[in-house]
């Protein structure tokens, strides 16, 4: 399976995920699992997602085209002397 890293989360979501995952009895990261899970997919009411119905929505405009900014190479190496 794969990983992601979710970078600049404000420290009230975090603390709220944390709660969250702590009433529900899950770590924040099987927590985080389950939120990312439910807002891509429909819910087990049959209900669409987020995802589902902005889709459905841009869709008919011809979608959205979300502008990607350009990636840094990283720096150089650092030089420990050998």
């Amino acid at each position: 399976m794969g990983a992601i890293l979710i970078r600049n989360v404000d420290d009230s979501l975090k603390q709220a995920l944390r709660v969250q995952a702590a009433k529900n009895g899950r770590s924040m990261e099987e927590e985080a699992r389950i939120l990312l899970n439910r807002g891509v997919h429909e819910n087990a009411a049959g209900e669409e997602s987020f995802y589902v119905s902005f889709r459905r929505c841009v869709e008919q405009f011809g979608g959205v085209e979300i502008p990607l900014p350009e990636r840094e190479l990283p720096g150089e190496p650092i030089d420990f002397g050998r």
